[in-house]
């Protein structure tokens, strides 16, 4: 495999659980369950576009992760019937390689570029006439006789993902014409999402089975998925002919998953918080090195639920454990402690 047919393959660039989880995932807008004021306005922009005869305009996709934005990228490129080329930001590392992916797209392409804001400066500046003049300048040779070639792109769609906005230029996020952001799903979209999964997979389950795998999958649909899954690991081991409340909460119990969503690392997060902190305000950092986990990964998968059960808030100082944090791990909640904290924001 060559390098370029490395950076820009769908099948080798999606880890096992795409993989697994290909076959769940609905192909068109209509199959979409959950954020519905975006595929409505989607369905909008590219009946539109196909009207009209031109590529859609640039798409930026920004939430948590396992909310859908690969799948509405495959949907995008679907919709319109063109071809999708698929990359992850992490794995483009010179110029050269971007430029290649780009003037190997055909017209109307769909290029999707998960972690989008983990583009290098260097590579954004090419990517900014790409977008806008659908044209790159390319430097041949180096010192006194170098020359910058322009090469005209063919019309494309860019999509980009990304779990952290902020760290977004503006200049990069300027430049997409329809910024959509996903939002966290509820119980009754996900006991929905749970109930179609389950027919795919060839498991039966009941509507109280489904409901409650939904209230402990951390609003997000990748996570009732991999849920649904190994509760009927445990079904199919326990000879139980149909997925019910039972076996699930059974399955759900010793997968060391709440009743909440919160899992042994999410309590781990608080519990620090709390007994070594005296419920912060603690730095993101210093949390990470307290419970061997990577900043990125704490702040892209962990806090960003944390925060919006109520469990966690982000302040100018550092991260503090709320008082339903206290409530939820049965510990003492001190009112003199926190009120002085939470008076800093």
């Amino acid at each position: 495999m060559d390098e370029i047919s490395r950076i820009v393959n769908p099948e080798k660039l999606e880890n096992e659980e795409f993989d697994n989880e290909k076959s769940l995932r609905p192909a068109n807008l209509r199959e979409f369950i959950g954020q519905k004021k975006i595929t409505e306005n989607l369905n909008v922009f590219i009946k539109s576009a196909k009207l009209r005869g031109e590529p859609l305009d640039h798409v930026l996709l920004a939430g948590p992760p396992g909310l859908g934005k690969t799948t509405l990228a495959y949907i995008v490129s679907n919709e319109l019937g063109v071809n999708l080329k698929v990359t992850s930001a992490p794995v483009i590392d010179k110029t050269g390689d971007l430029a290649s992916i780009l003037t190997g797209l055909e017209e109307k392409d769909v290029l999707f570029i998960d972690e989008i804001h983990r583009l290098s400066p260097a590579l954004e500046e090419v990517l900014y006439p790409a977008m806008e003049d659908r044209a790159i300048d390319i430097i041949i040779g180096q010192g006194v006789g170098a020359k910058s070639i322009k090469i005209n792109l063919a019309p494309f769609t860019l999509i980009g993902a990304t779990t952290r906005t902020g760290l977004l230029t503006s200049a990069l996020r300027d430049r997409f014409g329809i910024p959509l952001r996903l939002n966290y799903y509820t119980p009754d979209e996900l006991q929905v999402i749970a109930m179609r999964s389950s027919k795919i997979l060839g498991c039966n389950i009941t509507e109280e089975a489904a409901l409650e795998i939904a209230r402990r999958s951390r609003r997000t649909p990748r996570i009732v998925n991999r849920i649904l899954k190994r509760v009927a690991d445990f079904s199919i081991v326990r000879k139980k002919e149909k997925i019910d409340i039972d076996i699930t909460r059974y399955a759900l119990e010793k997968l060391d998953i709440d009743n909440l969503g919160l899992d042994e690392m999410d309590r781990k997060i608080l519990s620090i918080i709390i007994n070594n902190y005296n419920g912060g305000p603690v730095g993101i950092k210093t949390i990470a090195i307290s419970i061997g986990e990577e900043i990125d990964t704490l702040e892209d998968y962990y806090e960003p639920f944390l925060v919006q059960i109520g469990m966690l808030k982000r302040t100018p100082r550092g991260r503090v454990a709320t008082a339903n944090a206290y409530g939820h791990l049965g510990m003492d909640y001190n009112n003199n402690i926190n009120e002085d904290q939470t008076s800093l924001f």
